[in-house]
């Protein structure tokens, strides 16, 4: 990879721009429904995924998060992308001394009994190293490359007014709202700089996956952490894409499987939140035979309503019923103008069904389901929130991992199970005193105002006051259009006018004439004419052409 050194601010933008526009002209972001492969297309994905690491940490980290974008990108260059590795030189330690004492406010030899300067591993945003304190403990420092917040910000702003002009001048834009986009790479890369925030997931996600002692999740430690350092606790073991058929023979790991997944399911329709880089690197088995789960700097917030639909999205796909996870779907996700509800439902009734009966011929798997139905949404013009791909990549991601610690695993038989469990206890709570407690106050706070709203009600009626308003009456597409009706009436109505004063001037005796006819009449004739002219044009471009808008369901 190119090096990540901060250019010329000027030269840094161009250079974006140029890659934005290249791309953007080639139709990378169109044709997300096609399957076929063209000559040519995977060497243009490879120089896709190429130039997008040429670019950087930022593009490195952008690219990953397209890399299941089904409803952003055509398959080959999803493919391309997940070859994209987020590991780079490391940086000298000399390089990183200085803000790591900055941030613990001591020299190193203060801080640690014995710091290891050969990182354990280097990333585009930062690296990690082995040190141990002076009680003793073991643990893994993460340390932010310099500079690298301030080349983040800039790369961003950069594609943010790129995604402005898209947006305002494009159909693609206007489909895919490509500034929301950069916004949600935005506030997840920035959350990923900063290490409290990563620090405080990871005590928060250790203290509720505590009820599976099969998983571990390292612990912080505070006095030796800041916005740009992270320590925890240091966690040996053996990566699960490492681990041998004759491990396997040793050892049980279906039962740490099972965990995992029943853990992370929790997470997110209990919790909601969606730790979304659980990938095989990020997943180590330890010698006493518990899973270390590693960096949880992308977790993701799910909102109560939204977490209840996806259950209930998820409980109809493995239920096999499509027309239920195609009315959930569509009610967490913005229609877009000429939202087409009757094939958006069709073709995901035909997904759900495969994935019903799949096998491991057909690889639909639950994450892939997901990532599928915002592909079928985005070619339906159906625009699904973000958690939906994120939980999609994570299922992935989890299913990968599944697969490496025990192959014969029915992730999908063990999803149903949990899922429902959940769902058991949904029900169960809604039923606790304090839930009905709750309840009833309410129903006790409206049956109290009821019979004095309906009186101020009749008051109104009785005295004709009764107002209705209608809110965005202002913005729809019917005031559009009578706006449009009237301009077009008053430019004919000034047209029709012009043409009969001219006619009328021009029986006009008067010596300015132009070609033989009366000056102003012949003014007032082409004025005429090419005001007549426009309209036709006007008519001819701009009719039946609205500007896309989005429904948003109310249960958002």
């Amino acid at each position: 990879m190119a090096s990540t050194g901060k250019p010329g601010a000027f030269d840094r933008s161009s250079r974006i721009m140029r890659f934005a526009l290249k791309y953007y002209r080639a139709g990378v972001f169109g044709n997300v429904g096609t399957t076929r492969v063209q000559p040519g297309d995977v060497r243009k994905a490879e120089e896709f995924v190429d130039d997008l690491e040429a670019l950087g940490p930022t593009f490195v980290k952008i690219g990953q998060a397209l890399s299941t974008r089904t409803d952003l990108l055509a398959p080959v260059y999803l493919d391309a992308l997940k070859r994209m590795q987020d590991d780079v030189q490391p940086v000298a330690f000399a390089e990183l001394q200085p803000m790591l004492e900055e941030a613990l406010g001591v020299r190193l030899s203060k801080a640690f009994a014995s710091f290891d300067e050969e990182p354990l591993g280097a990333a585009s945003l930062a690296q990690v190293h082995r040190a141990t304190l002076h009680d003793g403990r073991e643990v893994a420092v993460k340390i932010q490359r310099p500079g690298v917040e301030d080349l983040i910000h800039a790369d961003l702003g950069v594609l943010d007014r790129f995604a402005r002009g898209a947006d305002r001048f494009t159909s693609i834009g206007q489909r895919l709202h490509f500034v929301d986009i950069v916004g949600e790479m935005q506030r997840a890369l920035l959350a990923e700089l900063d290490y409290l925030d990563e620090a405080e997931s990871l005590d928060r996600f250790r203290e509720r996956l505590s009820v599976y002692p099969e998983l571990f999740i390292p612990a912080p430690v505070w006095d030796y952490t800041s916005l740009r350092v992270l320590t925890m606790e240091y966690a040996p073991g053996t990566k699960v894409t490492d681990i041998s058929g004759l491990q396997r023979t040793e050892n049980d790991y279906g039962n740490l499987a099972r965990a995992l997944l029943k853990g992370y399911l929790d997470q997110v329709f209990v919790h909601g939140e969606i730790h979304a880089d659980p990938h095989p690197g990020n997943v180590l088995v330890l010698h006493d035979q518990r899973l270390a789960l590693l960096d949880f700097g992308m977790v993701a917030h799910v909102p109560p309503r939204q977490r209840e639909r996806l259950l209930k999205l998820v409980l109809a796909a493995v239920d096999g019923r499509g027309e239920d996870v195609a009315s959930e779907s569509i009610a967490i996700s913005a229609r877009l103008e000429n939202f087409d509800e009757a094939r958006y439902v069709h073709e995901v009734s035909q997904l759900v069904a495969r994935y019903a009966v799949r096998s491991e011929r057909m690889g639909l798997s639950e994450g892939r389901l997901l990532l599928e139905l915002a592909r079928i949404g985005s070619e339906c013009r159906l625009r699904m929130p973000p958690a939906t791909t994120l939980l999609g990549k994570t299922m992935l991601n989890l299913e990968a991992v599944c697969n490496a610690l025990e192959p014969e695993l029915d992730v999908k038989k063990a999803v149903e199970k949990h899922a429902y469990q959940i769902l058991r206890k949904r029900l169960q709570s809604s039923l606790s005193p304090r839930r009905l407690g709750m309840e009833a106050l309410e129903t006790q706070q409206l049956l109290r105002g009821a019979p004095r709203k309906m009186a101020d009600i009749l008051s109104l009626i009785a005295d004709n006051k009764l107002r209705v308003q209608l809110g965005g009456l202002e913005e729809s597409h019917l005031m559009e259009s009578l706006q449009k009706i009237a301009n077009r009436i008053s430019t004919g109505i000034i047209t029709a006018a012009l043409i009969v004063g001219a006619a009328m001037l021009a029986q006009v005796r008067t010596s300015f004439t132009l070609f033989g006819y009366p000056a102003f009449a012949l003014v007032m004739f082409v004025l005429a004419g090419a005001l007549g002219v426009a309209l036709v044009v006007s008519a001819l471009l701009s009719d039946r052409k609205v500007r896309p808008r989005e429904e948003r369901s109310p249960s958002d």
